[in-house]
């Protein structure tokens, strides 16, 4: 299976692939992407509504009291370092950006509490503009169970990845590997023997 092949081939499987995470403006989208570390988006959907609809600007979270947006996030767990993130992010972009979310992947990873993962999604999701693959726990697992990558770090996994997919096809393996990941390739529990997937799977055909 070639890598056009497994990309249509999982497009079939979830012709339905999007972000899942809920946002209207870009800030809403780094906010968002920020509080999904280690939280399910799931969780985060439930708790931004909330937020979002008193506080949604830099300005908003540069401004807020620490205690204040600790206990807004706390649901999202890891709330003390993503406040402390998020409110240093906000002011970043106030006085270096004139209140505006950066769009290029440089300075969004110049951002407190953004890295290369984060920084992807919000290029992706926010300004339409793939600049490479996000690795999440979803992405890890898969593209390492199928043989695409040996690498354990994220950020050489993307590499192993950016040079197997065509540019074009980027944005569709950002959401195709989460869905994927959630709903077939399981940490627990995969559901091996319904997966697309395992003719080309290293770890099926070893069994």
């Amino acid at each position: 299976m070639k890598n056009k092949e497994l990309v249509e081939v999982l497009k079939k499987e979830y012709p339905d692939a999007k972000c899942s995470l809920d946002f209207e403006t870009p800030f809403e989208m780094l906010v968002a992407v920020m509080l999904s570390a280690q939280c399910t988006d799931e969780r985060v959907n439930k708790t931004t509504p909330g937020i979002f609809s008193k506080y949604s600007t830099p300005e908003d979270f540069a401004n807020m009291d620490i205690k204040k947006l600790e206990e807004l996030i706390h649901p999202c767990g890891f709330y003390k370092n993503k406040a402390k993130n998020i409110k240093a992010c906000a002011k970043m972009i106030l006085e270096k950006h004139d209140g505006e979310v950066p769009n290029t992947m440089e300075e969004l990873t110049a951002l407190p509490g953004v890295g290369r993962k984060s920084a992807n999604v919000v290029m992706l999701e926010a300004f339409g503009d793939a600049q490479g693959i996000a690795v999440d726990t979803h992405c890890k697992r898969i593209a390492n169970k199928i043989g695409l990558s040996n690498e354990k770090e994220p950020e050489k996994i993307e590499q192993d990845l950016l040079k197997i997919f065509d540019k074009e096809d980027y944005k569709d393996i950002n959401h195709l590997f989460i869905w994927h990941g959630r709903n077939t390739c399981t940490a627990r529990n995969p559901k091996c023997e319904e997966c697309v997937l395992k003719k080309i799977c290293k770890e099926y055909n070893k069994k």
